[in-house]
This record gives C-alpha cells, structure tokens and sequence, in this order.
C-alpha cells in the first residue's frame, strides 16, 4: 500500500489510542469512523519532473492541492484509497500493446537517451524522465482504484489527486502532458469488473479531451460531455474533433457533447449557463450509473494556459449539480490546471462539495454573448438527439418583439411565395405530425408532379445561413441566398420550357422543432427520412418514367442516405443522380453495395470546387464517389449557377431514348 507516511503515523496513533484501559471500559462502544468519501495520492507520482523544474505539468501540482484540503481539516475526513500501477491488461482496454511498451520504455532510458530525445517529446507536448513510467503507471491505477471503490459501493465519492493527467492520451499515442488516459482506463475496468454499465464522464478542462472522445466515440455506453476553448479548432489539441458537430460516430452517435467556446475569458456565468441548459438536461435524460469528472483546473481564473475565470465557487457549482446525478455516485480525477494557487483552491471547493457543504452562493451574473451564441448552438445540434435539450430555450435573444422571425424562417417564406406566384408551385402534404412540423411549406412541386413522365427532384438547404454564408467579412445575406433564387428561375424556367415536372424540396428542418425520437441515429436523418417519405408516398407512385435527382450541398448526403435505403428502386426507376456538392465532403456509396455503386459509377455527374480537398496530391477519388468533375469557380455558393448548363445538358444525355 502506497501511502503517505504522516497520515499513515497519525492512523497509528489513533488506533493506539482507541485501545487505552479508559476506552475498553467506557459503556459507549468506540466505532471506528464510517468514511462515505476518499481520495487517492502518492508523492512517487512526483518523481516525473522536469529537468529545467519549470514546466507547467509540475510535481507541486498534487502536492499543494493535497495540503490545501489538509490545512482545511478535511483530509481527516476522507479515506485515504490504497494506490497501485496500472496494469498492462487494464491499460489494453483502451491503449494498444505498442502503445503499452512505449511507456514502459521510457523507465529504461539513460540521461543521455532522455537528452537526446527530448525534441521528439517536445514535438508531442511532453517531457519525460526516469520517474515518469511509474509516475503514470500510479496516475493511470490511482483512477482506476477511485472509480472501483464507488462503483463497489465503498464509497459515495472520491477525489483521485494524480498526475500525470491524461485525458490527450489517444489509444495510440501519448500527447499533451499525457500518457495513459486515466479516466477512460478508469471507465473501461469499472465496466468490466462491476456491474456499472452507463458512465458521464464530464470533462471541464479547458482544453478538449481528444483522447477520451476517440476512446468512446463509437460506445453509446460512455456519455462524454467536454466544455472547452476551440477557437475554430486553434486552440490546443486543434483540429476539428472537438467542435460541436462531433458528436460520435455509428453506435456512438449522439453521445459527444462539445460545448466549444469560441474565446478566451469564458466566466462562471457562461460554464453555469452551459450546465443549466446542456449538461444538467442531457446527464439526466442518460441516466448514469457513474459520474467521472475530468477535472482540470486550467480554467480558472488566475490560470495563464487557460485564460478564463471560473471561479473556485463556480467549479463547486458544477460540482454539486453532477452530485445529483447516478444517485451521488461521483469521482473527480485531476487533469489540468497550471496555477499552483487556483488550481489548490479551486480542488478545495470541489472537495468541500463532495464532503456535503453547501456551494457558496454565486454574485448575479449573466452570461457573455458568445457563452450563450455557443450554447445555443449545440443546444441545436445536441436537440437531434436528445429530447431533453430545447434550442429555443437558451435561444440568445435581444430586445426584440415577441412575433419576431429568424432570418432563414423569412428566408424560406419568401422562396416559397417567389415559387407559388411566379411558377404557380403548389405546398405538397406532409401526412406525419413530424415531417409537417419540422418541413411543412418547405416541400413544393408544379402542378403536373403527377402525370409528368420526367421528373426533376431538387434537393437542397436554403435558408441554411451557416452552410451558405461565404465567410466574407460582409456576410451579406441578401447577396449569399440570392444565388439559390436565381438557380431557381433558371432550373425552373428550363423545366417549363423543356415541358419536365418540378419537386422542391427544402432539408433544412424549422429550428426549435421537438427533437427527433432517440431511434434517428444519423445526423442528416430529418432530411433521410422526409426524402424516403416522398420517395414511397409521391415519387414511386406518380406516372413518371423518368427521375432525375439535383442535389445541393447538404442535400447531397440526404439523396446519398435515400440511395443506400432504396437501391432497388433507385437503380430500376432513376436515370441520373446530379450531386452539386462544393467544397463539402463527397458522399460515398458503401462499399458492400456492389450493384448500386456500379449503377451509379454510370449515372451520376458530382461538381466539386476546383481546390477540393478529394483532388489533393495524397488523395483518391473512388468508383463509389461517382463520376467526379472540377468547374473552375473561385466561390462554392455560385458553383451551381456556373455548372447549370453542364447540368442541363447531363440531364438531356440521361433522357435520350426514354420516353418522354
């Protein structure tokens, strides 16, 4: 057992002195004191130190938050959890073998092989010594022994005090002051020897957590919910994996929740309101059977890595809303935190929380603009998959009149007035509650939708202003959406003339619509299924021969998603697949779907922009992503203008000698 030798001397005395002759003959029976609440430290967690002692990731760190909750009286009021190494099979559940023996090396290294290194290292944000695999190795175990002992039922709550942190250590590679992933080990071992099966791991350091989210990221098991800076993905570990489209992937979809702010100087108010209207919602909705929180510290105030100012009294906060959750069953594991005072005092305050105190009273507040324009954000984003979350709760309003409309409602109403008095379209029926809500008005065709034998079906986003704006500095709005009405005169002007029938449709769902049911795994599942809809109850069943389909942007992945859910119908009734896709991804057919990506390798015209990223040197463009070509046209959202008369003139080839 590992265990510091002060407190190890005064458990020594007090058991000494519970067995005098007074105590034995007193009528009151002595107990020994029922611990609901523990904590996990070892100071060989501080042999991994820095030659120069004056990197961020110091050995003070452990033991200065240690001291505070000692000097506080309330140590004594914690069980000490016997701490051990990480084992290699425990680790495995997360890291890979090479991964394992890439740690273990690091003890093994001379003075000179450590020097000599030290630029590689660097390179991955790390420094290493001949302390730092055990150091690790303890860090990695110690969470694993503070998760074990509450999903045992030992112990209400525990506050592991390791270092070093580890939620930047991917499965295979260590990164960022990290080595092992210590919390995701943690969950991983909790699940496979207790019967905990649901985990919230809540991570509010300030930087993301790329190497928890790529361990669950697929597991609908672990709930991870990260609030942190991401400035556009420039803001360390980079890159767009911490933005708040990420949201997991197949089985996991819809259990990663980012909450990316997009500055620095976020508040107590912003992480509150953050908590109030995301976390506290989609925790409760999850149902946990355990609480972790990756607790980095990197965000108070006083922190200069981090440059916020949450406050020791707002992490209590936070502290005591997760406490409500998977009935108390809570665990706080270090992660960042570079100020020696803030990261001491702000642990005090969450260790006073877990020992039942009251969160001290917050000042009135109100959060920043940008806290509540991101908050907003993902409320919209996280709406698709949980019902619990409401957009047009934390909608960021100013003093506005209560029937005000958003900009893409006026949008969409004016393009559906524009298509009914100038083409006399007419609104097609929505049958189900939740495609009129989410889509009603939004679905249009010419009055011969039915009885034409050639169809054109237009998919698209309008009124989508994230998608469609052009990232210039005027962002004018009139000038951005125009492009789509001017599209449509053209498109349609030449349906009339070539005596084609016309359907709209709109995929971008009314905001603030209730959210879809838990079942709708994919993100583009609104626009899937109103498309499979129309398919089944208008397409297949008019008396067209011939059906041509025009993507646009997101749409595109929309018809994808119809195509891979109907390849019979899509390969014995439709000639071409028109995919105007920009600078977006191009949708692939899967690759178990042998005929259909044949039939569309054949009949599919794809426009991308010159510089798209599926044309760059390490690049490959496949048989499944269709028949692909450039149009030289600097800006994506005039693409489809200039490649109208290429599109028409594919549709004219698709349609020689069918019958018309």
């Amino acid at each position: 057992m590992d265990v510091d030798g002060e407190e190890y001397h005064q458990n020594q005395v007090s058991i000494q002195r519970s067995s005098s002759p007074v105590q034995r003959a007193s009528s009151v029976p002595h107990r020994l004191p029922h611990f609901t609440v523990g904590y996990v430290y070892s100071q060989d967690m501080m042999l991994h130190s820095s030659a120069t002692g004056e990197h961020p990731e110091q050995p003070e760190r452990i033991s200065r938050i240690r001291t505070a909750i000692r000097d506080a009286n309330l140590l004594q009021k914690m069980k000490q959890i016997p701490i051990r190494p990480v084992k290699r099979d425990e680790a495995l559940l997360v890291h890979s073998q090479e991964h394992w023996h890439k740690v273990l090396a690091i003890q093994s290294m001379t003075p000179s092989e450590i020097f000599e290194s030290e630029a590689y290292y660097e390179s991955l944000s790390l420094y290493v010594t001949s302390g730092t695999t055990r150091a690790a190795r303890l860090s990695c175990g110690g969470v694993i022994e503070a998760c074990l002992a509450v999903a045992r039922g030992e112990l209400k709550k525990t506050f592991a005090i390791v270092r070093p942190p580890g939620h930047h250590a991917e499965p295979e590679e260590h990164m960022g002051f990290c080595f092992f992933n210590n919390v995701a080990v943690a969950a991983k071992v909790t699940q496979f020897l207790t019967p905990v099966r649901k985990i919230l791991i809540l991570d509010w350091d300030v930087h993301h957590g790329n190497g928890t989210q790529r361990a669950f990221n697929d597991d609908p098991s672990v709930l991870y919910i990260s609030l942190h800076r991401y400035e556009r993905g420039q803001f360390y570990p980079c890159g767009p994996f911490g933005s708040l489209e990420s949201c997991g992937e197949g089985a996991g979809l819809g259990y990663s929740v980012n909450i990316p702010w997009p500055k620095k100087g976020m508040t107590d108010a912003d992480y509150i309101h953050a908590f109030q209207q995301i976390v506290m919602p989609i925790g409760m909705e999850f149902a946990p059977d355990l609480v972790i929180i990756s607790a980095g510290f990197d965000a108070a105030v006083g922190d200069d890595l981090g440059e916020c100012f949450v406050s020791p009294a707002g992490y209590a906060h936070m502290t005591h809303m997760l406490s409500g959750l998977a009935g108390g069953n809570l665990v706080v594991a270090l992660e960042g935190g570079y100020n020696l005072d803030s990261i001491s005092n702000s642990s005090l305050a969450v260790a006073r929380v877990l020992l039942g105190e009251a969160p001290p009273e917050l000042p009135p507040m109100v959060a920043s603009e940008a806290g509540t324009e991101t908050v907003w954000q993902v409320a919209m984003e996280q709406s698709k998959y949980w019902k619990s979350v409401n957009p047009k709760a934390c909608e960021p309003r100013e003093e506005v009149d209560e029937i005000s409309f958003s900009i893409p409602e006026i949008l969409k109403g004016h393009r559906q007035h524009f298509l009914y008095t100038q083409y006399q379209m007419l609104q097609v029926p929505l049958m189900t509650k939740m495609f009129e809500e989410r889509f009603g008005s939004q679905v249009m065709c010419t009055s011969d939708f039915l009885q034409n034998p050639t169809i054109i079906v237009f998919v698209h986003e309008f009124g989508n202003l994230r998608i469609e704006l052009d990232g210039k500095p005027t962002c004018d709005v009139q000038m951005e959406n125009s492009y789509l009405i001017d599209f449509s005169k053209e498109l349609i002007s030449w349906v009339t003339k070539e005596k084609y029938a016309l359907l709209d449709v709109n995929v971008f769902p009314r905001p603030f619509a209730s959210p879809l049911p838990r079942g709708h795994k994919h993100v583009e599942s609104w626009s899937r299924d109103v498309l499979t809809y129309l398919w089944d109850n208008y397409i297949q069943l008019s008396g067209a021969k011939n059906i041509i389909f025009i993507g646009h942007g997101p749409g595109c992945h929309a018809l994808m998603e119809l195509m891979e859910s109907r390849p019979v119908g899509m390969i014995r009734y439709v000639n071409t697949v028109i995919q105007v896709v920009g600078n977006m991804n191009i949708p692939l057919i899967p690759k178990d779907a042998d005929e259909l990506r044949a039939w569309y390798s054949k009949n599919s015209l794809v426009i991308v922009h010159p510089e798209h990223p599926a044309f760059a040197p390490e690049a490959r463009i496949l048989k499944r992503h269709g028949r692909v070509l450039q149009i030289e046209e600097s800006k994506p959202i005039k693409l489809i203008m200039k490649g109208l008369p290429l599109i028409q003139d594919h549709i004219r080839q698709s349609l020689v000698g069918k019958p018309r």
